[in-house]
């Protein structure tokens, strides 16, 4: 395994990463909505855009049953209840959506809960954009829960279609699964995790899928080294689409010398535009004293660094994934205590000097416990959800603007010549031309936040561009042409 050292030039001491955490004051901040507890309660993970050009998300708790919504915001704020859970008799069709939702290639919404369902243990649903849900799995429905149980996390549409997620426990040996599933609902166990020295255990986020069609995940527990608290770690490993998987990360303990990296990786790993993959831990960053976490980078072939120690005055306990956005740099949230006793941050990382900029400290008035990632949408600014906190304590949901450009962003982001994708923005009504790296590309204006194009025969990977009366509109990642 690979030791997590300093990057050159990085917060070696607490010195430098004090002057590296500045607060910045040219962004804005507004809370979009207040949870009361009738409309939901605790939004624990990222929204999502629509192509209808609105935000959605769910609830953990609250409803018209106390146990979770569906829901979706408008940019604006406007906010309508899709879903309650517990709605059928028994909660069979789920509790305690921990989880957001992906929109897939057929429409629908899709997403997972963390409680009941049939055998109590969790459940995959898909929904439509009008709400009508279809429970499609009920979690534990083979012997010992050998299928996986309790997932947490978000699934995601793999470039075969189907849908990959994790469960955090169950499997044949109870740390939790990787499964595939159909969009009609046919369930495959992929891998089942051990909490062995080659394994790791217990993963609470979801999978990403790489640039080389590999599947990347973390685990909290398990790997090389199980002298951490609660079942080892944490590992960091790769997945191929039949299951095969491989641990080639493990962290190590930040208690014990020897570690100044982190343990405990929450979040979903991102896959930035150098190709690394970059994703925090929950714990740790500071040699021999633990430590509130950190923001770390770690190539395909396994070689980590730490880029940033958590310290609590800028920030502590990240929990989720981080996101880069269309200035390049990367995005995320902390939910622990704060400078000045804030609970909860949103903080920039840049890549090109591997300093953190805090942009917004939570009072408790406009939210507190971000445990949920950003996603920024296509009118550039960020949005996001606190956990608690807001003008009835029930959580809030965001947006923050730091002046970034419109963009379009194509739905998935590959495919092969001759093959109808989607492309969401905004303001794209009276779209004149669509072009994938300069090819011309025949399309269809569906709305003004969605169009549908054909990827044109001698298409190269590149930059998609949407020419409006406003302007021209860029896709906010290389669009990949595959053969």
């Amino acid at each position: 395994m690979n030791k997590l050292n300093f990057v050159k030039g990085a917060c070696a001491v607490l010195a430098l990463c004090a002057a590296t955490a500045i607060t910045l004051q040219a962004q804005t901040f507004g809370v979009l909505h207040s949870f009361d507890g009738t409309d939901g309660a605790n939004p624990m993970s990222a929204l999502i855009q629509g192509t209808d050009g609105n935000l959605y998300g769910t609830t953990n708790g609250g409803g018209a049953s106390g146990y979770g919504t569906v829901f979706k915001i408008s940019p604006a704020g406007t906010l309508t209840t899709l879903y309650n859970f517990c709605s059928q008799s028994g909660c069979t069709d789920g509790v305690y959506p921990a989880a957001g939702l992906i929109q897939a290639s057929d429409g629908n919404f899709y997403g997972t809960t963390a409680g009941d369902g049939v055998n109590w243990f969790g459940t995959v649903f898909k929904m439509t954009a009008n709400g009508a849900l279809i429970t499609l799995y009920s979690f534990c429905a083979q012997s010992g829960c050998a299928d996986g149980s309790t997932p947490y996390a978000s699934l995601m549409q793999a470039t075969d279609g189907n849908l990959y997620g994790t469960t955090y426990s169950g499997g044949v040996y109870a740390y939790g699964t990787v499964f595939k599933m159909t969009l009609s609902g046919t369930l495959t166990t992929l891998h089942s995790f051990s909490e062995t020295q080659d394994d790791g255990a217990l993963p609470y986020s979801g999978l990403i899928q790489g640039i080389d069609g590999k599947f990347y995940g973390t685990t909290v527990g398990g790997g090389a080294n199980l002298s951490c608290l609660f079942n080892g770690c944490g590992t960091i490993f790769t997945m191929t689409s039949s299951g095969v998987l491989s641990t080639f990360y493990s962290f190590c303990n930040p208690w014990q010398s020897g570690c100044p990296g982190g343990a405990e990786p929450y979040g979903a790993l991102v896959q930035a535009t150098d190709g690394d993959l970059y994703g925090t831990t929950r714990l740790g960053g500071i040699l021999y004293g633990g430590g509130d976490g950190t923001v770390f980078n770690i190539t395909p072939s396994g070689t980590a660094t730490k880029l940033y120690p958590f310290q609590g005055w800028d920030g502590g306990d990240p929990l989720a994934a981080l996101i880069q956005a269309t200035d390049g740099n990367l995005y995320g949230t902390t939910s622990g205590t704060g400078y000045s006793g804030e609970l909860s941050m949103i903080f920039e990382f840049e890549l090109s000097t591997n300093g953190l900029n805090t942009l917004h400290s939570f009072s408790g008035a406009d939210g507190q416990y971000a445990s949920g990632a950003l996603v920024q949408h296509t009118n550039g600014s960020l949005y996001g959800t606190t956990e608690s906190g807001g003008a009835y304590g029930d959580g809030t949901a965001f947006v923050l603007s730091m002046g970034l450009a419109p963009f379009v962003e194509t739905q998935p982001n590959h495919g092969k010549a001759g093959k109808a994708i989607e492309i969401l923005g905004t303001y794209m009504g009276g779209a004149s031309s669509v072009t994938f790296n300069g090819t011309p590309a025949e399309f269809q204006v569906d709305s003004p936040s969605l169009i549908r194009a054909i990827i044109p025969a001698g298409a190269t990977t590149g930059t998609v561009q949407v020419t409006t009366p406003s302007g021209v509109l860029s896709s906010n990642v290389p669009f990949r042409v595959t053969q």
